[in-house]
């Protein structure tokens, strides 16, 4: 070979090695044994561990299913020399115990002495699915919210027709005993305007100030003690570096308190329950994406209860305005929470299982424009 075509294939290779390094699939290079001969960053960065840690190792070490259909599959592509793709395959990552959901390709590659490799391309999905399961979730509060307010609208202008009536036809009454039947109407009246004003849900801006969110967390958890005393078990677990962001103190109380009594009674109503507990947790999280905003720092507020659990489908509709899974319950609290915690630019998720329910709350921690002013 000249020297002008080994130049070619050295810089060739260096160009190749450029581009592996910045892609942002996750590449992994398995010989015939299936074992790791090669790793790209983004491999790394998806197995939590360096280059050097993977190399040798099986690929059923650092990413495996439940029912061995992956390492199938592998194995599969290796033999017969044919491609493979899967999409949404739910496996465990190395060094991970949470199940990931990823689209992978298998593509079978032949050298000139004959030899097999195989080239595994990892695409993680759970991100994606995530920031497009909060944008869904914003979408349709938003929408809820419109739609409540028209509703609103349409209502409160006849009530309030009514409730006028009812008094002038109370002071014509020629007995007062029948004053009984027009104080009815006006109390009715009423009650239905405050139900569509809690509906609408917060209405006012918020007053913005430097709040501790610790703070806010033991004021919400001295108030459910004294409602509860020790039946309910509230267990803390902060993280004390959090620094101080801007909120509006009562309506950040209001938001998580409601997610927290919603847990509390989850817990009280649950005839079989043992050792009712709820655990409040916070922790910072970085580079985090709300909607279709990037946000540097994010406080992350967890509400954790070893209750029942929410069904999948009351999942789906629990943050909507008079949807409650409770006989007695009004179906406003989680839906209000959710419009505060929305004005503060976050939102309130919700992951729940048999045994375990856990309402996330994410917070943006930098200030947004309308929050730069304060205390200036």
């Amino acid at each position: 070979m000249t020297a002008v075509n080994t130049s070619r294939v050295s810089s060739n290779y260096e160009l190749s090695r450029r581009l592996m390094d910045h892609l942002s699939t996750a590449v992994v290079l398995l010989n015939e044994h299936l074992h790791v001969e090669f790793v790209n960053p983004a491999a790394e960065q998806l197995m939590a561990a360096s280059a050097s840690q993977l190399a040798g190792m099986p690929i059923s070490t650092l990413i495996h299913d439940k029912d061995q259909s992956t390492q199938d599959d592998l194995e599969h592509a290796l033999r017969d020399l044919h491609p493979y793709t899967k999409r949404e395959a739910h496996v465990y990552i190395y060094n991970s115990t949470q199940i990931a959901t990823v689209d992978y390709t298998i593509t079978p590659i032949t050298s000139a002495d004959m030899s097999v490799s195989l080239l595994l391309e990892l695409r993680p999905l759970d991100r994606l699915m995530r920031i497009s399961r909060e944008d869904g979730l914003i979408n349709a509060h938003q929408a809820t919210r419109a739609l409540v307010r028209g509703v609103a609208h349409e209502v409160k202008n006849p009530l309030g027709g009514i409730r006028g009536a009812a008094q002038l036809l109370a002071r014509e009454l020629p007995d007062d005993s029948l004053n009984e039947y027009t104080d009815i109407i006006i109390a009715e009246v009423d009650r239905l305007r405050n139900l569509v004003d809690q509906m609408l849900g917060p209405r006012k801006l918020p007053k913005w100030s430097q709040i501790n969110i610790h703070e806010i967390l033991e004021r919400v958890r001295s108030i459910l003690t004294a409602e509860t005393g020790e039946v309910v078990e509230i267990d803390r677990d902060y993280d004390p570096s959090l620094p101080e962001m801007c909120a509006d103190k009562d309506q950040l109380i209001q938001a998580i308190l409601n997610i927290v009594r919603n847990a509390k009674q989850a817990l009280t109503e649950c005839q079989d329950q043992k050792n009712p507990t709820i655990i409040l947790r916070t922790r910072a999280m970085r580079q985090f994406t709300i909607g279709h905003t990037r946000h540097r720092l994010i406080l992350l507020v967890e509400v954790e209860d070893n209750g029942p659990g929410v069904s999948k489908e009351m999942q789906e509709t629990m943050f909507y305005p008079m949807v409650s899974g409770r006989a007695s319950g009004t179906g406003l609290g989680l839906s209000i929470s959710q419009s505060i915690i929305n004005q503060h630019h976050g939102l309130v998720e919700c992951d729940s299982s048999p045994g375990k329910t856990i309402f996330r709350l994410l917070l943006p921690l930098e200030q947004p424009e309308e929050q730069t002013n304060v205390g200036a």
